[in-house]
């Protein structure tokens, strides 16, 4: 077995396709116009088009508390970009596929196997976990990519900080091993670590049996039996662990789902904060430079959560690594760069 985590397969595969810079039979490269050292060499500074508006606003809260519908109006209200919460396909959707590719290229993962058979002997839970700290990563680093090139403000729901609260919870309805906790939180210490945290947690607050409640009116048959003791246990890892630990970098506001209903006012509560605390405070234009050099390399920040560590849930053997990428390459408009496959109608190749 060769320790290969799942996540760099995928991550790896599919943001190749996006980001080579040269298409290996061709001489010419990809040219771009992608923010690089040049550019703030001559001049390209970030602080000159931030405002008081251009912050990264989390929402968070438990499953179905309202938090999509408060995000996505708050984003109307104050002229920022809504980002909706990753779900296993999302690099499918940073890399432009017209539909979503096989799980074997997302994460060999399934949400609905997770709340349908939680235990599965297969590993499915942990590699959710970990695919879906991935995902976040990279949606995370989209965000402050957008506010650094253009000064606008993004609310995200939920966040790789706030990932680990879902961790807790399955470890505590024991879904997953102990070895599983570990791995997950060396590789999130090595990566979260080179990131700024929001500069706004807002926190939605419903109690788990209301959560429940809700979910067993959802159209979707796999939420409808979520064990009450995993949704308090998400609770708890709000209350207990994330909130008070992100309250010491970040602002922090917390509603009940009726208060958060009205956008009105948790735009107010938002333009009376001052913004004090917090490593933000900190960054000029040379740390913006490499915050944002660090971001437009999605491979990069992919990369980050790839440790040399076996695990059988995450592990995959190397005939199982290349038989995967290999498929994974022989998909339309795979094998070369973009704009170099004839297979989904590329033209003039030759000139390129």
């Amino acid at each position: 077995m060769v320790s290969l985590f799942i996540s760099c397969l995928t991550v790896a595969a599919s943001c190749g396709a996006a980001f080579v810079i040269q298409a290996g039979v061709h001489t010419s490269s990809v040219r771009s116009l992608r923010y690089g050292w040049w550019a703030y060499a001559l001049g390209e500074r970030t602080t000159p088009r931030l405002n008081k508006n251009s912050k990264i606003i989390s929402v968070d809260g438990n499953l179905a508390s309202g938090k999509g519908a408060l995000a996505q109006k708050l984003a109307d209200r104050l002229g920022m970009l809504y980002m909706p919460e990753p779900d296993t396909f999302y690099l499918d959707k940073m890399t432009g596929e017209k539909e979503p590719l096989s799980v074997d290229f997302n994460g060999m993962c399934s949400l609905e196997k997770f709340y349908t058979d939680p235990k599965a002997a297969d590993g499915n839970s942990y590699r959710l976990q970990l695919w879906m700290y991935n995902m976040r990563l990279l949606q995370y680093a989209d965000a402050i990519e957008h506010l650094l090139t253009t000064g606008q403000g993004v609310i995200i729901e939920r966040s790789p900080f706030s990932d680990m609260v879902f961790l807790e919870a399955m470890f505590k309805e024991g879904y997953i091993r102990k070895e599983c906790v570990q791995h997950y939180n060396e590789v999130k210490n090595i990566s979260i670590c080179e990131f700024l945290p929001p500069h706004l947690v807002i926190y939605v607050d419903l109690p788990a049996e209301e959560v429940q409640k809700k979910l067993k009116q959802s159209n979707k048959s796999y939420l409808q039996n979520v064990p009450l003791s995993y949704l308090k246990n998400i609770e708890d890892g709000y209350k207990k662990t994330f909130l008070p630990e992100i309250s010491k970098t970040s602002e922090l506001l917390a509603y009940d789902t009726t208060q958060a209903q009205d956008v009105e006012r948790v735009a107010e509560d938002f333009e009376y904060l001052k913004f004090e605390k917090g490593p933000w405070l900190d960054q000029d234009d040379v740390t913006y430079h490499h915050m944002r050099m660090l971001v437009e390399d999605k491979h990069h920040v992919a990369t980050l959560t790839h440790i040399p560590r076996f695990l059988p849930e995450i592990t995959i053997g190397a005939h199982d690594f290349d038989e995967k990428y290999y498929a994974y390459r022989s998909l339309p408009g795979k094998k070369y760069a973009p704009g170099y496959n004839a297979d989904v109608g590329d033209k003039y190749i030759w000139l390129k």
